[in-house]
């Protein structure tokens, strides 16, 4: 395998265009002749919808279409697909989502109208003149409350608004444990629902051809080829039907994951209209109707024995869905948290009951790490809540419980191969210097500030969908495009790629090229989501060049009239070690072209499938200090040691690593997607209401990319860095400001941890 060391530091090949303003995203984007959409919204979160009066909208001068959902109805499309597979013990309850509001409007921001013009601004003030009779009705955004048999039900399909239930583990053996513990601990805890935010807004051109009978779609996604099947499904056509394809995207954490009611709109409405339709989101439009995040309620009790060795766990949880059941969003409490409970710990036994609800709120769905930082933030702070009611260190209580020996099989079904768990505390709390921590606090203390400091552990599970293609296809002009079913929305996989492909054929990374987002130009794929990319494409792109090599030895031992084994390949060239002779891969690969009578020659594709997981883990600390009389926190440091095994490229993965702990400690500090509970209005609809971590918010991250343990899920031994700093920071700030506050006896807060929360807390404690 080739040694990627000397190419760590390589910069973002597509830094050049994005830094000169060359890049290329949907809102730049315009085709001859487009109209323009504009959404109209339900301001109410539930209500039947009486009346729909539309007259005064469709004679406005530049107006083209006004269609509700009876046009829709009349061409037999479906509602969007909820494509997550569960148990059938789960009960799973899918209620229809149409792309527009049929009878009832079940959140604020439901699509009642579509409104097509010659200009957004004239479908915007068109959409202002549909008059609309709705009639309220109550409405639940609490969870909770929702289950309570007195709440109203959002879905008569769904009584007591219960979506699903689901469960994982050995129930009995758990009780057992517990019934045997010398020690129990409880934790009640929220993690609270948040708006991904993207520095892009949702955004798309919608497009059809009337002479080949085929819909394209320009627009914001990730996961192309998914979405395009889920698109097929609501036209119940045929999936070469469709074409999706994405220019460069400015990010998207999973929100631009799934197929939107704004997506089928678009393409409908083009075949209706005969002409290619834009719409770009408005930022208020995507806090109140793009996917949010988390949004769990967790009853958690872990038990220990009289040394503190932990012997079970168990998760009551309450997963918030929001009104409908967006597209994976089931998977999230269910699939992918269990794959991280307990997280880098010897938990013996686990049980998790989990129950999905609706309620008047926008759906949730997949959030940077989606299930992995609930399950992490759990177990981070029922740990740290333990160490302190048994009067254990709670850093010696993590080693003491971590796991050391691998494989390591945990109570939910999942192989860990190896990580430095123990290793990562061990460096992390000698980076920050633990030592003289004491002296730092007495120093806080003189100046009457609370000085905290914060441990948190993590463990990712990496890989969503084991399967993955790549594609490679040799041009005239000695360049190599690398076609991969894996998305960047800024993470660099221009670069990534062509390192890996690069050290694998000993060419410069200048001779690659590389071609995604593009249902026509990739065979297939499944987007970005868990942090799967170099595991899962890089892989795929490991065993296409294989491929290629191989034939390309046999082609290239005709050519030099010697036995394949007789050749040597070295920096793009085989040499045959008898005589010296030599051909390069670019001369293999014209005459294999001019062999083939389909044209191909050495253009090869290849597919990873049943690819385990990898587990990505480290261990994070903060350093933080509170004003008393405020409430305002300081983060003064923030360090962390972790392991993800072989790092391609070092600049590329601690900025990965940094977004990611931004994200995490924007969560615990400062983000939270509120709604009046009496009304169901969304009250953080705007990023004046909407708190997003600021710069001056973040220390400079001391990220430390240990030396760790390569895995062998994949050829290349990585494991991915995508999601992990999202998923370890939130415990490792809430632990930090708990410990400040720990001398007034305050031992408790939720997300997010605000001055003001804190400054309430410190009045109460008084």
């Amino acid at each position: 395998m080739p040694n990627f060391k000397q190419l760590q530091k390589i910069n973002r090949i597509e830094d050049d265009r994005f830094l000169r303003g060359n890049a290329v995203f949907s809102a730049d984007i315009s085709i001859a002749n487009q109209l323009h959409a504009a959404m109209l919204r339900s301001n109410h979160a539930h209500a039947v919808i009486k009346r729909i009066n539309c007259k005064k909208a469709e004679s406005m001068p530049g107006v083209m279409g006004v269609f509700i959902d009876s046009h829709l109805e009349q061409d037999n499309l479906r509602p969007l697909p909820c494509s997550a597979a569960m148990d059938p013990a789960s009960n799973l309850i899918i209620p229809p989502r149409r792309a527009l509001a049929r009878d009832k409007v079940r959140h604020v921001g439901d699509i009642i109208a579509l409104v097509v013009a010659e200009t957004y601004l004239i479908a915007r003030d068109a959409a202002d003149q549909i008059e609309v009779d709705l009639e309220p009705l109550e409405a639940v955004t609490n969870p909770y409350a929702a289950l309570d048999e007195s709440a109203p039900r959002i879905w008569p399909e769904a009584p007591g608004n219960l979506a699903f239930s689901f469960q994982a583990g050995n129930s009995e053996a758990t009780r057992v444990s517990f019934d045997n513990a010398h020690h129990e601990v409880k934790l009640n805890l929220i993690n609270n629902r948040v708006c991904a935010v993207p520095i892009e807004p949702r955004a798309g051109i919608g497009e059809y051809s009337a002479a080949s009978g085929r819909y394209t779609l320009t627009f914001t996604g990730q996961g192309l080829h998914n979405i395009k099947a889920e698109l097929a499904h609501v036209f119940g056509l045929p999936l070469n039907r469709f074409h999706l394809k994405a220019p460069d995207v400015g990010g998207g954490f999973g929100l631009k994951n799934f197929v939107y009611p704004e997506w089928v709109l678009l393409l409908w409405a083009s075949k209706k209209l005969g002409r290619p339709i834009k719409w770009v989101a408005e930022r208020g439009e995507e806090f109140a109707a793009a996917a949010h995040g988390r949004d769990m309620r967790v009853s958690a009790k872990l038990a220990l024995d009289k040394n503190g060795i932990f012997l079970a766990l168990d998760a009551d949880i309450i997963s918030n869905m929001g009104a409908y059941l967006s597209s994976v969003a089931p998977n999230i409490p269910t699939k992918s948290a269990p794959t991280a409970m307990g997280g880098i710990y010897r938990v013996p036994n686990i049980f998790m009951n989990v129950r999905g609800v609706f309620t008047n709120t926008a759906p949730v769905d997949a959030y940077r790490g989606a299930g992995k930082p609930e399950a992490n933030f759990l177990m981070e702070r029922i740990v740290e809540v333990a160490a302190r009611q048994l009067k254990i260190d709670p850093v010696a209580l993590r080693k003491r419980n971590a796991i050391n020996s691998f494989p390591y099989h945990s109570a939910l079904g999942m192989t860990i191969d190896g990580g430095r768990f123990g290793a990562n505390i061990e460096e992390a709390e000698k980076r920050i210097d633990r030592a003289s921590f004491t002296e730092r606090r007495a120093n806080s203390e003189s100046r009457g500030k609370l000085r905290g400091l914060g441990f948190a552990c993590f463990l990712e599970t990496a890989r969503s969908i084991p399967e993955e293609g790549a594609e490679v296809r040799f041009k005239n002009t000695e360049k190599i495009e690398l076609r991969v079913g894996t998305e960047s929305h800024g993470q660099g996989h221009e670069t990534t790629y062509a390192q890996i492909a690069g050290s694998f054929l000993e060419l410069p990374v200048k001779t690659f090229s590389y071609i995604q987002a593009d249902t026509d130009e990739t065979l297939m794929g499944h987007g970005h989501g868990g942090a799967r990319s170099m595991h899962m494409g890089g892989s795929a792109v490991i065993k296409t060049l294989e491929k290629v090599l191989d034939t390309a030895r046999t082609l290239a031992a005709d050519l030099l009239q010697s036995a394949p084994q007789k050749l040597v390949y070295s920096n793009g060239q085989f040499i045959c070690s008898n005589t010296q002779a030599s051909v390069t891969l670019f001369d293999v690969a014209r005459q294999a072209r001019e062999d083939d009578p389909e044209g191909l020659g050495l253009d090869t594709f290849a597919k990873v499938e049943d690819v385990p997981f990898t587990f990505p883990n480290g261990c994070h600390v903060a350093e933080i200090e509170i004003d008393p009389d405020t409430g305002q926190i300081d983060l003064l440091r923030y360090v962390s040691a972790e392991d993800y095994g072989t790092i391609l490229n070092l600049k590329l993965t601690i900025a990965q690593v940094s977004g990611g702990i931004a994200q995490g400690i924007g969560q615990a500090i400062s983000e939270l997607a509120a709604y009046d509970h009496s009304s169901g209005q969304l009250i953080t609809g705007s990023l004046m209401d909407y708190q997003l971590l600021k710069a001056d918010n973040l220390p400079p991250l001391e990220i430390n990319l240990e030396d760790g343990h390569p895995t062998a899920a994949n050829p290349l031994g990585v494991k991915g860095a995508g999601q992990a700093g999202a998923i370890a920071a939130p415990q490792t700030i809430i632990n930090a400001i708990l410990d400040a506050l720990s001398p007034l006896g305050i031992e408790h807060l939720d997300m997010p941890a605000t001055s003001e929360s804190i400054w309430r807390a410190i009045r109460t404690a008084q």
